[in-house]
């Protein structure tokens, strides 16, 4: 194929893949950011080379009974609430039980964080499945629409990477007054 095809190519996907990679990389530091500095974050450091008191040896009461401590005080607040999922966290000076609620009709709605210990609620918070950051980078926040676009901007992305390849190689090949060793590869 011609040079004039693969640069006319090239420069159509350029702008378009350009904003896309101009939106993917700002809500991707975005979530790096909030990754990096987040509490989540902050407890797997300081835990990271904590042994846990609790083995698979371990008696079912080591983690039943939190659970169930746990499961009472939701129940104390939500009464009924149907339980999503839940966490332990066996390390550290407070180890904590996570519960995630859900509406009864279905749907996300409360995170608990329940020291293990006491059973007393040390936070309660709204809850999604996904933060909305991360919906917003992968474009699930603009719905099955979102996906499809996020996959058609990848292509576009790749492609423009691709022809830009093509265009380099091309360019390389062509002689160049002057342009010996580095030069012929970085002009």
């Amino acid at each position: 194929m011609r040079a004039q095809f693969w640069r006319q190519w090239h420069r159509w996907i350029g702008f378009p893949a350009g904003l896309f990679l101009l939106f993917a990389a700002v809500t991707g530091v975005m979530v790096a950011f909030t990754e990096f500095f987040g509490a989540e974050e902050k407890l797997r450091e300081a835990t990271r080379d904590l042994i846990s008191p609790v083995t698979v040896q371990s008696p079912p009461s080591a983690w039943a009974d939190p659970i169930a401590r746990a499961a009472a005080t939701v129940n104390g607040r939500r009464p009924g609430a149907p339980i999503d999922k839940m966490e332990l966290q066996f390390k550290g000076d407070q180890p904590t039980v996570t519960v995630f609620t859900g509406k009864p009709t279905g749907r996300e709605d409360k995170k608990f964080v329940i020291a293990m210990r006491t059973g007393a609620v040390i936070s309660e918070e709204a809850y999604e499945d996904k933060p909305f950051l991360y919906r917003l980078h992968s474009g699930e926040a603009f719905g099955d629409g979102g996906l499809v676009v996020a996959m058609f901007w990848g292509l576009a992305l790749a492609l423009l990477a691709a022809s830009g390849l093509v265009i380099y190689v091309r360019v390389l090949r062509l002689p160049r007054k002057g342009a010996h060793g580095i030069r012929r590869v970085f002009w």
